[in-house]
């Protein structure tokens, strides 16, 4: 195997690996708020998470690039203040795979949320504990299956994307190439089939091995929980 296949396997970990970091408070807020809250312009929040699922990559990519690049509207105001440069760089990679994963976790801890007695919150509460001490020690842990399916379908949709990331932060190796950005290069590249082969095998392994891990921590944390057999 090439140092290029080894810099885009090892990219590709490390945007996926950040990009759940950042999404499960992320997420986690999100889903609560259209979960448990009702306020005027909930429809319209709904719909601006849920919209990456339906816009084309390139579309996504461009929007971050006018914004969040160097010369955008908050990209130039993060570079000014605090040196943050995201546009052709591996953390605009982070930024672009939490845009398009985020409605998939959304969804995944939003359906956790429904899935938990208020009752049980409520019980907690008329008892004296705090909002935060009951989120913490009953929410919280009634909501861990969704959170682990959530990150890691974020995981998995991080490790195949192509289109927002090529066009925020470029192809570049070893700082934005990740396995589908170097698979593009070898499937454009005469005489390197092998190498886009092997690092579509070394994918769908990555992806696999991520939804049964997925499967495995849920069914754990359900059984903890009482709520599986």
């Amino acid at each position: 195997m090439s140092e290029l296949e080894h810099q885009a396997i090892l990219l590709s970990l490390k945007v996926g690996f950040y990009a759940v970091l950042w999404l499960i408070p992320i997420a986690t807020f999100l889903a609560w708020v259209l979960a448990r809250k009702e306020f005027v312009g909930k429809s319209l929040l709904d719909s601006l998470v849920y919209l990456p699922l339906v816009l084309p990559p390139v579309v996504i990519g461009y929007l971050l690039l006018i914004s969040m690049g160097r010369q955008g509207v908050f990209g130039g105001w993060l570079y000014q203040h605090f040196g943050l440069v995201f546009s052709f760089n591996w953390k605009g990679a982070v930024l672009a795979c939490i845009v398009v994963a985020l409605p998939l976790m959304v969804r995944a801890i939003r359906l956790g949320f429904d899935g938990i007695d208020p009752k049980l919150e409520q019980a907690a509460a008329t008892l004296g504990a705090s909002p935060m001490r009951v989120f913490f020690t009953i929410t919280l842990p009634l909501l861990l299956p969704g959170i682990i399916t959530g990150s890691m379908l974020a995981f998995a949709r991080s490790l195949g994307e192509f289109g927002a990331t090529i066009s925020f932060v470029s192809n570049i190796p070893g700082e934005t190439q990740t396995i589908p950005l170097a698979m593009y290069t070898f499937i454009e590249t005469p005489g390197a089939e092998s190498e886009a082969a092997r690092l579509c095998i070394i994918s769908i392994g990555i992806a696999l091995v991520s939804l049964l891990v997925s499967e495995w921590l849920t069914r754990r944390a359900s059984k903890r929980l009482g709520t599986r057999s």
